[in-house]
Protein backbone atom coordinates (compact mmCIF):
# COMPACT_ATOMS: atom_id res chain seq x y z
CA UNK A 1 0.00 0.00 0.00
CA UNK A 2 1.27 3.77 -0.27
CA UNK A 3 2.23 5.15 2.96
CA UNK A 4 1.34 8.35 3.09
CA UNK A 5 3.11 10.60 6.18
CA UNK A 6 2.39 14.20 7.30
CA UNK A 7 6.12 15.79 8.17
CA UNK A 8 7.64 19.00 10.40
CA UNK A 9 9.30 21.09 7.88
CA UNK A 10 11.61 23.72 7.77
CA UNK A 11 10.41 26.70 6.07
CA UNK A 12 12.40 29.88 5.33
CA UNK A 13 11.48 32.91 8.20
CA UNK A 14 9.50 35.33 6.34
CA UNK A 15 10.75 38.05 8.27
CA UNK A 16 14.01 37.27 7.98
CA UNK A 17 14.01 36.94 4.23
CA UNK A 18 11.54 39.11 3.15
CA UNK A 19 10.09 38.12 -0.04
CA UNK A 20 9.97 34.14 -0.70
CA UNK A 21 10.23 34.53 -4.68
CA UNK A 22 14.12 36.08 -3.45
CA UNK A 23 14.65 32.41 -1.94
CA UNK A 24 13.41 29.75 -3.75
CA UNK A 25 14.62 28.30 -6.93
CA UNK A 26 14.20 26.19 -9.53
CA UNK A 27 14.79 22.65 -9.51
CA UNK A 28 18.48 21.93 -9.92
CA UNK A 29 18.77 19.97 -13.30
CA UNK A 30 17.46 22.85 -15.11
CA UNK A 31 19.62 25.67 -13.54
CA UNK A 32 22.23 26.89 -16.11
CA UNK A 33 25.74 28.44 -14.47
CA UNK A 34 24.89 31.73 -15.60
CA UNK A 35 20.89 31.05 -13.33
CA UNK A 36 23.34 29.85 -10.47
CA UNK A 37 25.34 32.77 -9.88
CA UNK A 38 22.48 34.90 -10.60
CA UNK A 39 20.26 33.43 -7.68
CA UNK A 40 23.54 33.62 -5.91
CA UNK A 41 23.22 37.32 -6.06
CA UNK A 42 19.90 37.58 -5.99
CA UNK A 43 19.80 36.78 -2.16
CA UNK A 44 22.55 35.73 0.54
CA UNK A 45 20.18 33.18 1.81
CA UNK A 46 18.95 31.71 -1.62
CA UNK A 47 18.32 27.76 -1.60
CA UNK A 48 20.86 27.37 -4.54
CA UNK A 49 23.17 27.45 -2.12
CA UNK A 50 21.96 24.42 -0.39
CA UNK A 51 20.98 22.57 -4.17
CA UNK A 52 23.58 23.47 -6.40
CA UNK A 53 26.56 24.90 -4.17
CA UNK A 54 29.04 26.12 -6.83
CA UNK A 55 32.77 25.74 -6.57
CA UNK A 56 35.03 28.12 -5.40
CA UNK A 57 38.70 29.14 -5.78
CA UNK A 58 40.78 27.00 -3.26
CA UNK A 59 38.42 24.14 -3.11
CA UNK A 60 40.48 21.39 -2.54
CA UNK A 61 37.73 18.93 -4.01
CA UNK A 62 34.70 18.86 -5.41
CA UNK A 63 33.30 17.64 -1.94
CA UNK A 64 33.17 20.96 -0.73
CA UNK A 65 30.60 21.99 -2.54
CA UNK A 66 28.59 19.33 -1.06
CA UNK A 67 30.15 20.23 2.84
CA UNK A 68 29.73 24.07 2.63
CA UNK A 69 25.83 23.15 1.41
CA UNK A 70 25.49 21.41 4.89
CA UNK A 71 26.91 24.44 6.32
CA UNK A 72 24.44 26.85 4.99
CA UNK A 73 21.79 24.53 6.47
CA UNK A 74 23.18 24.20 9.49
CA UNK A 75 23.85 28.16 9.83
CA UNK A 76 20.70 28.73 8.46
CA UNK A 77 18.32 26.45 11.17
CA UNK A 78 20.40 28.16 13.79
CA UNK A 79 19.86 31.70 13.07
CA UNK A 80 16.35 31.33 12.40
CA UNK A 81 16.48 31.86 8.61
CA UNK A 82 14.90 28.41 8.65
CA UNK A 83 12.29 27.34 11.10
CA UNK A 84 10.76 24.00 11.66
CA UNK A 85 6.86 23.53 11.73
CA UNK A 86 5.48 23.02 15.18
CA UNK A 87 3.23 19.93 14.41
CA UNK A 88 3.14 17.35 11.92
CA UNK A 89 1.61 18.48 8.47
CA UNK A 90 0.50 18.27 4.77
CA UNK A 91 1.53 21.31 2.66
CA UNK A 92 -0.94 22.04 0.00
CA UNK A 93 0.48 23.18 -2.75
CA UNK A 94 -0.60 25.15 -6.42
CA UNK A 95 0.89 26.41 -9.64
CA UNK A 96 -1.11 28.94 -11.38
CA UNK A 97 0.28 29.32 -15.16
CA UNK A 98 -0.64 29.98 -18.62
CA UNK A 99 0.70 28.05 -21.55
CA UNK A 100 -0.21 29.13 -24.68
CA UNK A 101 -3.06 31.47 -23.62
CA UNK A 102 -4.65 29.16 -21.12
CA UNK A 103 -4.07 29.69 -17.71
CA UNK A 104 -4.36 26.60 -15.24
CA UNK A 105 -3.81 25.44 -11.51
CA UNK A 106 -2.19 22.51 -10.40
CA UNK A 107 -3.42 21.58 -7.01
CA UNK A 108 -1.83 18.75 -5.37
CA UNK A 109 0.25 18.38 -2.14
CA UNK A 110 3.53 17.86 -0.22
CA UNK A 111 3.93 14.86 1.89
CA UNK A 112 6.40 11.53 3.08
CA UNK A 113 5.94 8.18 1.34
CA UNK A 114 7.48 5.51 2.01
CA UNK A 115 10.02 4.53 -0.05
CA UNK A 116 9.54 0.89 -1.86
CA UNK A 117 12.42 -0.67 -4.23
CA UNK A 118 10.46 -0.43 -7.82
CA UNK A 119 8.50 -3.95 -8.80
CA UNK A 120 7.94 -4.54 -5.17
CA UNK A 121 5.02 -2.18 -4.06
CA UNK A 122 3.18 0.84 -5.27
CA UNK A 123 5.61 2.92 -6.60
CA UNK A 124 6.17 3.05 -10.22
CA UNK A 125 8.91 5.22 -12.43
CA UNK A 126 8.23 5.82 -16.40
CA UNK A 127 12.25 7.43 -17.22
CA UNK A 128 15.26 5.77 -17.55
CA UNK A 129 18.02 7.52 -14.63
CA UNK A 130 21.92 7.10 -15.36
CA UNK A 131 24.28 7.01 -12.31
CA UNK A 132 25.96 10.55 -12.33
CA UNK A 133 22.78 12.50 -11.10
CA UNK A 134 22.25 9.88 -8.48
CA UNK A 135 26.28 10.02 -7.11
CA UNK A 136 25.64 13.75 -7.18
CA UNK A 137 22.31 13.97 -4.73
CA UNK A 138 23.53 11.35 -2.89
CA UNK A 139 26.79 12.78 -1.91
CA UNK A 140 24.33 16.20 -1.45
CA UNK A 141 21.94 14.03 0.82
CA UNK A 142 24.82 12.60 3.16
CA UNK A 143 25.57 15.89 3.84
CA UNK A 144 22.30 17.78 4.57
CA UNK A 145 20.27 14.36 5.76
CA UNK A 146 17.30 16.38 4.34
CA UNK A 147 14.84 16.03 1.75
CA UNK A 148 15.90 19.95 -0.28
CA UNK A 149 13.15 19.11 -3.06
CA UNK A 150 10.24 17.28 -3.82
CA UNK A 151 9.51 14.46 -6.45
CA UNK A 152 6.79 14.73 -8.27
CA UNK A 153 4.20 12.08 -7.59
CA UNK A 154 0.66 10.90 -9.86
CA UNK A 155 -2.04 8.77 -8.45
CA UNK A 156 -5.61 7.96 -9.82
CA UNK A 157 -8.22 10.13 -8.28
CA UNK A 158 -11.36 10.31 -10.35
CA UNK A 159 -13.13 11.66 -7.19
CA UNK A 160 -10.86 14.11 -5.80
CA UNK A 161 -10.83 12.44 -2.72
CA UNK A 162 -7.20 12.95 -1.72
CA UNK A 163 -7.27 16.76 -2.42
CA UNK A 164 -11.03 17.73 -2.10
CA UNK A 165 -10.46 17.38 2.20
CA UNK A 166 -7.36 19.81 1.88
CA UNK A 167 -9.05 22.41 -0.31
CA UNK A 168 -11.72 22.45 2.24
CA UNK A 169 -9.09 23.11 5.26
CA UNK A 170 -7.14 25.98 3.58
CA UNK A 171 -10.36 27.64 2.27
CA UNK A 172 -10.28 31.17 3.46
CA UNK A 173 -6.15 30.79 4.91
CA UNK A 174 -3.42 33.33 3.25
CA UNK A 175 -1.22 30.81 1.66
CA UNK A 176 2.67 31.42 1.09
CA UNK A 177 3.84 32.84 -2.01
CA UNK A 178 6.62 32.98 -4.32
CA UNK A 179 6.62 33.86 -7.84
CA UNK A 180 9.25 32.40 -10.70
CA UNK A 181 11.38 33.91 -13.36
CA UNK A 182 8.66 32.20 -15.63
CA UNK A 183 5.51 34.13 -14.09
CA UNK A 184 4.47 30.94 -12.55
CA UNK A 185 2.54 31.88 -9.02
CA UNK A 186 3.40 29.16 -6.36
CA UNK A 187 0.87 28.91 -3.18
CA UNK A 188 1.59 27.18 -0.14
CA UNK A 189 -0.52 26.30 2.86
CA UNK A 190 0.28 24.03 5.85
CA UNK A 191 -2.00 21.73 7.61
CA UNK A 192 -2.27 19.96 10.43
CA UNK A 193 -5.63 18.73 11.30
CA UNK A 194 -5.44 15.32 12.32
CA UNK A 195 -8.66 14.33 10.99
CA UNK A 196 -8.16 15.73 7.50
CA UNK A 197 -4.38 14.37 7.29
CA UNK A 198 -5.94 10.76 7.91
CA UNK A 199 -8.69 11.32 5.45
CA UNK A 200 -6.11 11.98 2.85
CA UNK A 201 -3.67 9.10 3.87
CA UNK A 202 -6.88 6.59 3.59
CA UNK A 203 -7.65 7.75 0.01
CA UNK A 204 -4.21 7.26 -1.05
CA UNK A 205 -3.66 4.31 0.57
CA UNK A 206 -4.54 1.62 -1.91
CA UNK A 207 -3.48 3.74 -5.31
CA UNK A 208 -0.41 3.45 -6.98
CA UNK A 209 1.86 5.85 -7.59
CA UNK A 210 3.39 7.31 -10.69
CA UNK A 211 6.74 9.38 -10.71
CA UNK A 212 6.17 11.91 -13.06
CA UNK A 213 9.68 13.58 -12.07
CA UNK A 214 12.77 12.92 -10.09
CA UNK A 215 13.21 9.81 -10.82
CA UNK A 216 17.05 10.28 -10.07
CA UNK A 217 16.22 11.67 -6.64
CA UNK A 218 14.09 8.91 -5.60
CA UNK A 219 16.54 6.25 -6.84
CA UNK A 220 19.11 8.51 -4.73
CA UNK A 221 16.58 7.92 -1.79
CA UNK A 222 16.52 4.44 -2.21
CA UNK A 223 20.52 4.67 -1.98
CA UNK A 224 20.80 6.64 0.74
CA UNK A 225 18.08 4.02 2.82
CA UNK A 226 20.58 1.56 1.61
CA UNK A 227 23.50 2.77 3.05
CA UNK A 228 22.05 3.50 6.40
CA UNK A 229 20.60 0.56 6.99
CA UNK A 230 23.78 -1.49 6.33
CA UNK A 231 25.93 0.64 8.81
CA UNK A 232 22.50 -0.08 11.27
CA UNK A 233 21.59 4.15 11.67
CA UNK A 234 17.80 3.13 10.68
CA UNK A 235 16.12 3.73 13.79
CA UNK A 236 13.12 1.33 13.18
CA UNK A 237 10.50 1.21 10.55
CA UNK A 238 9.04 4.57 11.02
CA UNK A 239 12.78 6.44 10.84
CA UNK A 240 12.91 9.20 8.68
CA UNK A 241 14.94 7.59 6.13
CA UNK A 242 12.31 5.33 4.93
CA UNK A 243 10.57 8.20 3.38
CA UNK A 244 10.64 10.80 1.16
CA UNK A 245 8.86 14.01 0.16
CA UNK A 246 6.92 13.94 -2.80
CA UNK A 247 4.38 16.11 -4.39
CA UNK A 248 0.75 14.76 -5.00
CA UNK A 249 -1.27 15.44 -7.70
CA UNK A 250 -4.24 13.41 -9.04
CA UNK A 251 -4.29 12.09 -12.65
CA UNK A 252 -7.73 14.19 -12.93
CA UNK A 253 -6.73 17.29 -11.49
CA UNK A 254 -7.68 19.70 -14.75
CA UNK A 255 -4.57 21.60 -14.14
CA UNK A 256 -1.93 18.70 -14.90
CA UNK A 257 -0.81 19.62 -18.29
CA UNK A 258 1.20 17.61 -20.33
CA UNK A 259 3.07 19.76 -22.86
CA UNK A 260 4.86 18.63 -26.17
CA UNK A 261 8.19 18.26 -26.50
CA UNK A 262 9.42 18.64 -30.15
CA UNK A 263 13.01 17.94 -31.51
CA UNK A 264 15.33 19.82 -33.90
CA UNK A 265 17.11 16.99 -35.78
CA UNK A 266 20.89 17.61 -36.35
CA UNK A 267 23.36 15.04 -38.55
CA UNK A 268 21.11 15.19 -41.77
CA UNK A 269 21.95 17.04 -45.21
CA UNK A 270 20.21 19.85 -46.05
CA UNK A 271 16.63 18.30 -47.06
CA UNK A 272 13.24 19.28 -48.45
CA UNK A 273 9.67 17.87 -47.72
CA UNK A 274 9.64 15.87 -50.99
CA UNK A 275 13.04 14.26 -49.70
CA UNK A 276 11.42 13.31 -46.38
CA UNK A 277 8.16 12.22 -48.00
CA UNK A 278 11.13 9.48 -50.70
CA UNK A 279 12.70 8.64 -47.00
CA UNK A 280 9.13 7.77 -45.18
CA UNK A 281 7.07 7.26 -48.02
CA UNK A 282 6.15 3.89 -47.17
CA UNK A 283 4.86 3.91 -44.01
CA UNK A 284 3.22 7.28 -43.58
CA UNK A 285 0.71 9.68 -45.63
CA UNK A 286 1.44 13.15 -46.16
CA UNK A 287 -0.74 16.75 -46.51
CA UNK A 288 1.20 19.39 -47.47
CA UNK A 289 0.73 22.71 -45.58
CA UNK A 290 1.78 26.44 -45.98
CA UNK A 291 5.71 27.26 -45.52
CA UNK A 292 7.38 28.94 -42.54
CA UNK A 293 5.33 29.67 -39.09
CA UNK A 294 1.78 29.66 -40.45
CA UNK A 295 2.66 25.97 -41.73
CA UNK A 296 4.02 25.22 -38.57
CA UNK A 297 1.02 26.01 -36.68
CA UNK A 298 -0.80 24.80 -39.15
CA UNK A 299 0.55 21.17 -38.58
CA UNK A 300 0.23 21.22 -34.53
CA UNK A 301 -3.38 22.40 -35.31
CA UNK A 302 -4.21 19.07 -37.10
CA UNK A 303 -2.31 16.90 -35.03
CA UNK A 304 -4.41 18.76 -31.81
CA UNK A 305 -7.30 17.60 -33.95
CA UNK A 306 -6.49 14.59 -33.93
CA UNK A 307 -5.53 13.93 -30.62
CA UNK A 308 -3.65 10.23 -31.85
CA UNK A 309 -0.07 9.35 -31.40
CA UNK A 310 0.35 8.30 -35.18
CA UNK A 311 0.27 11.99 -36.52
CA UNK A 312 4.16 14.35 -36.83
CA UNK A 313 4.35 17.60 -38.09
CA UNK A 314 7.86 17.62 -40.08
CA UNK A 315 9.18 21.22 -41.11
CA UNK A 316 12.21 21.52 -43.37
CA UNK A 317 14.84 24.62 -43.61
CA UNK A 318 15.80 23.91 -46.77
CA UNK A 319 12.81 25.29 -48.65
CA UNK A 320 10.78 26.46 -45.44
CA UNK A 321 8.03 23.80 -46.35
CA UNK A 322 5.81 21.61 -43.71
CA UNK A 323 4.21 18.39 -43.56
CA UNK A 324 1.58 16.88 -41.83
CA UNK A 325 2.58 13.06 -41.79
CA UNK A 326 0.44 10.02 -40.74
CA UNK A 327 1.75 7.05 -40.29
CA UNK A 328 0.35 3.90 -42.10
CA UNK A 329 1.82 1.34 -41.19
CA UNK A 330 3.10 0.12 -37.56
CA UNK A 331 4.33 -3.16 -38.67
CA UNK A 332 7.72 -2.52 -38.70
CA UNK A 333 7.96 -1.44 -35.41
CA UNK A 334 7.33 -4.93 -34.80
CA UNK A 335 11.14 -5.34 -35.60
CA UNK A 336 12.69 -2.43 -34.70
CA UNK A 337 11.27 -2.49 -31.01
CA UNK A 338 10.29 -5.96 -30.25
CA UNK A 339 11.79 -5.94 -27.03
CA UNK A 340 9.07 -3.36 -25.86
CA UNK A 341 5.26 -3.55 -25.53
CA UNK A 342 2.45 -2.74 -28.02
CA UNK A 343 1.76 0.48 -26.05
CA UNK A 344 5.11 1.28 -26.11
CA UNK A 345 5.47 0.77 -29.70
CA UNK A 346 2.29 3.08 -30.38
CA UNK A 347 3.86 6.05 -28.56
CA UNK A 348 3.99 9.32 -30.83
CA UNK A 349 8.07 9.42 -29.68
CA UNK A 350 8.86 6.21 -30.05
CA UNK A 351 7.37 5.82 -33.54
CA UNK A 352 9.27 9.52 -34.12
CA UNK A 353 12.85 7.95 -32.92
CA UNK A 354 13.00 4.41 -33.42
CA UNK A 355 10.96 4.15 -36.88
CA UNK A 356 11.72 8.01 -38.51
CA UNK A 357 14.75 9.39 -37.48
CA UNK A 358 16.61 6.19 -36.59
CA UNK A 359 15.77 4.12 -38.99
CA UNK A 360 13.66 5.47 -42.84
CA UNK A 361 15.54 8.75 -42.26
CA UNK A 362 18.84 7.12 -41.39
CA UNK A 363 19.09 4.32 -43.77
CA UNK A 364 17.44 6.66 -46.71
CA UNK A 365 20.18 9.43 -46.12
CA UNK A 366 23.89 6.70 -45.54
CA UNK A 367 26.42 8.17 -43.49
CA UNK A 368 24.30 10.45 -42.13
CA UNK A 369 24.18 10.41 -37.81
CA UNK A 370 21.02 11.67 -36.95
CA UNK A 371 21.09 13.85 -33.71
CA UNK A 372 17.91 15.63 -31.57
CA UNK A 373 17.84 18.45 -29.16
CA UNK A 374 14.29 19.57 -27.52
CA UNK A 375 12.28 22.50 -27.67
CA UNK A 376 8.73 22.85 -26.25
CA UNK A 377 7.55 26.32 -28.06
CA UNK A 378 6.79 26.91 -30.94
CA UNK A 379 8.67 30.17 -31.43
CA UNK A 380 11.89 27.87 -31.08
CA UNK A 381 11.07 26.33 -33.93
CA UNK A 382 10.25 28.25 -36.20
CA UNK A 383 13.66 29.87 -35.09
CA UNK A 384 16.24 27.28 -35.56
CA UNK A 385 14.06 26.72 -39.30
CA UNK A 386 14.26 30.31 -40.12
CA UNK A 387 17.96 30.43 -38.92
CA UNK A 388 18.82 27.28 -40.84
CA UNK A 389 20.48 25.89 -37.54
CA UNK A 390 18.67 22.26 -38.53
CA UNK A 391 17.75 20.63 -41.58
CA UNK A 392 14.40 19.33 -39.72
CA UNK A 393 12.31 19.77 -37.13
CA UNK A 394 9.56 17.34 -35.66
CA UNK A 395 6.27 18.22 -34.01
CA UNK A 396 5.38 15.27 -31.64
CA UNK A 397 2.16 15.06 -29.40
CA UNK A 398 3.02 14.14 -25.68
CA UNK A 399 2.43 10.89 -24.06
CA UNK A 400 -0.55 11.21 -22.13
CA UNK A 401 -1.75 10.39 -18.68
CA UNK A 402 -3.29 6.90 -19.89
CA UNK A 403 -0.41 6.51 -21.52
CA UNK A 404 1.89 6.61 -18.78
CA UNK A 405 -0.30 4.51 -15.90
CA UNK A 406 -0.41 1.88 -18.78
CA UNK A 407 3.41 1.46 -19.85
CA UNK A 408 4.48 2.12 -15.92
CA UNK A 409 2.60 -0.19 -14.69
CA UNK A 410 4.24 -2.96 -16.61
CA UNK A 411 7.61 -1.03 -15.09
CA UNK A 412 8.60 -0.47 -18.61
CA UNK A 413 10.55 2.96 -19.24
CA UNK A 414 9.00 5.44 -21.73
CA UNK A 415 11.70 6.54 -24.36
CA UNK A 416 13.35 10.36 -22.96
CA UNK A 417 11.39 12.93 -23.26
CA UNK A 418 8.12 11.57 -23.40
CA UNK A 419 6.28 14.04 -21.19
CA UNK A 420 6.91 17.57 -20.29
CA UNK A 421 5.02 18.52 -17.07
CA UNK A 422 5.31 22.07 -16.93
CA UNK A 423 5.62 24.23 -14.35
CA UNK A 424 8.51 22.52 -12.87
CA UNK A 425 8.11 22.29 -8.75
CA UNK A 426 9.91 25.48 -6.92
CA UNK A 427 12.40 24.37 -4.17
CA UNK A 428 12.70 26.10 -1.48
CA UNK A 429 8.97 25.74 -0.12
CA UNK A 430 9.42 23.50 2.45
CA UNK A 431 12.75 20.63 3.04
CA UNK A 432 12.23 17.50 5.02
CA UNK A 433 14.15 16.66 7.53
CA UNK A 434 15.61 12.84 7.78
CA UNK A 435 17.39 12.86 10.85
Amino acid sequence: MADVRPFRGWRYELKQVGNLSDVTAPPYDVIDSQQQDDLYKQHPCNVIRLILNRDEPGDSSTEERYTRAATFLKDWQRDGVLTQERDDAIYVYHQVFDWEGTNYVRKGFLARLRLEEFGKGHVYPHEQTMPGPKADRLALLNACRMNLSAIFGLYPDPECAGQAPLEEAIAGQTPMEAVDELGVVHRMWAVTDAAVINQVREALREQPIFIADGHHRYETALNFQKQLQESGEISGDDDPANFVMMMFVGMNDPGLAILPTHRLVSGLPDLTADDVKQALGNSFSFEQLENGAAGAEQAWELMQADSGQGVFGLGTAADGAWLFARITDHSPMEQLAEEQSPEWRELGVSLLHRLIIDNLLANHFSGSEPKCTYVHRMDEVNSALGDRTVPLACLVAPAGIEHVETIASKYEKMPPKSTFFYPKLLTGLVLNPLN
